[in-house]
């Protein structure tokens, strides 16, 4: 007897509605998201995209099987913040070759840093600038069907050569037009025009192409490489809120008029914005924090925070809510971890999750519901083989393994000694340095009356 699939529902933003999800194939989902522009270590914003849409990568494949689903998140390694790391960091070498260096580097702390968060790696992970040929054949697709044409050293898209452009932002051409700066863009037909390849000077990276020595515009690059990876026409298709417009809209307007389609994702979901204790990250605020910082140094808080913690936390919010990201959510992710570590004991993952256990997942990935149904599996169930099957499905580490290194001892020493010569400072800086590391630190009087430091592992 065949098991029926669990229903999914997902908020569709093309729609502004929650749908019933009905793959184009079931037997190969296909799921977009834009990934990470690699100039330097990613931000938590990032991290918050980077684990929504790998928990629908998960809730996906256990739905549909792990072999009938594709993840394609890009890795944009065209941009003008890479290009100025580029001539930066490696003066004496060819620019492309320079930026290709940069971003080897920097795309690699990426894949490091979000792994460290439980994400999966993706099924493919393409660069833009390994599709170079497939963004010029739409480039020229685009001019063929009358939607692009050359100006002022650019091929620009025509905005008015699409009716109904705008329907994902829900912002309509005169909107566009508001405010524009014609003078500024005096070669573009309508102001709202948006540039597909642009002429590169000698001093940026370019690409010989039928409009000259150029670089693609941000858009055409993730029509090109969804096509490409997914076909004309795929199923979801992920980022954040802020990438609505313009991003998302032009890719829809780029794809949909070089394929004569009537979409290009049927689904679009996007995850909110994130600000951190209350206000906008921003580096003038001093607010601006990486995901390597939240893990290895002390910067947020006073201490490094692991991995699972700084999933849960994100988790803790619906994806397309907006959330506050600060030290006492980490907190209490930290406390709902060790608590259900406590409850888990020695006990297994069930080998199979009924889709019952998951239903909130189903239902527009509600992980606060999800959270609350791990914890009454957990503490009031008595469920624990299930509370780690459901945590493994989000893609919660409950255990952690922790590796304690041979300067431990001599570090607990140094504090004793410290404590000793009245040095409290010293003290509670190593107490802070072991805690970081999951090292608790409990002192006693032994039977002389001396001080004594005993310590276990803990979250």
């Amino acid at each position: 007897m065949t098991t029926a699939k669990p229903l999914l529902s997902f908020y569709n933003t093309l729609t502004r509605a929650r749908e019933p999800f009905v793959p184009l194939d079931a037997a190969n989902v296909r799921l977009y998201a834009c990934g990470p522009t690699v100039y330097d270590y990613a931000h938590i914003g990032n991290g918050r995209a980077a684990i929504v849409f790998d928990l629908l990568f998960r809730l996906l494949r256990r739905v549909y099987g792990e072999s009938h689903v594709t993840y394609v998140r890009n890795i944009t390694d065209v941009d003008d913040k890479i290009n100025a790391r580029a001539l930066r960091d490696f003066p004496d070498l060819p620019l492309n070759e320079a930026i290709r260096r940069v971003t080897e580097t920097t795309a690699a702390q990426y894949r490091k840093d979000v792994a460290a968060l439980g994400c999966l790696d993706p099924t493919i992970e393409p660069r833009a600038t390994d599709n170079i040929a497939e963004m010029q054949r739409l480039i020229a697709t685009l001019i063929q069907r009358g939607h692009a044409y050359e100006a002022g050293g650019e091929v620009l898209f025509a905005v008015d050569s699409m009716p109904d452009y705008g329907q994902l932002s829900g912002r309509n051409l005169e909107d566009n037009l508001a405010g524009a700066r014609i003078a500024v863009d005096a070669h573009k037909r309508n102001p709202a025009d948006f540039v597909l390849w642009k002429q590169s000077s000698p001093e940026e990276p370019g690409w010989d192409s039928p409009w000259g020595r150029g670089r693609p515009g941000w858009h055409i690059e993730c029509s090109a490489m969804s096509e490409r990876y997914l076909g004309r026409t795929f199923d979801i298709h992920g980022g954040g809120l802020d990438l609505i417009f313009p991003h998302h809209e032009n890719e829809i307007a780029q794809s949909r008029c070089a394929h004569g389609t009537d979409a290009m994702a049927n689904v679009w979901m996007h995850n909110g914005f994130l600000q951190v204790e209350g206000q906008k990250m921003s580096k003038s605020l001093g607010n601006f924090f990486t995901i390597h910082q939240l893990l290895e140094t002390t910067d947020f808080g006073g201490r490094k925070w692991p991995g699972e913690v700084l999933r849960l936390a994100m988790l803790m919010t619906h994806y397309r809510e907006p959330i506050d990201f600060t030290v006492r959510r980490l907190e209490e992710a930290l406390t709902l971890l060790e608590k259900w570590e406590r409850a888990a004991g020695d006990a297994e993952p069930a080998e199979s999750l009924a889709p019952q256990l998951f239903e909130r997942l189903a239902d527009d990935l509600d992980t606060p519901g999800a959270i609350a149904r791990l914890h009454a599996l957990f503490l009031d169930e008595g469920r624990p083989a299930d509370g780690l099957a459901l945590a493994g499905l989000m893609g919660i580490s409950i255990r952690r393994e922790v590796n304690v290194d041979a300067e431990i001892p001599p570090r607990i020493a140094a504090r004793l000694a410290a404590l000793e010569a009245r040095d409290f400072a010293r003290a509670d800086a190593i107490r802070e340095e072991l805690a970081a590391q999951g090292i608790a630190l409990m002192d006693y009087k032994d039977e002389t009356g001396q001080r004594r430091t005993k310590w276990e592992v803990k979250r």
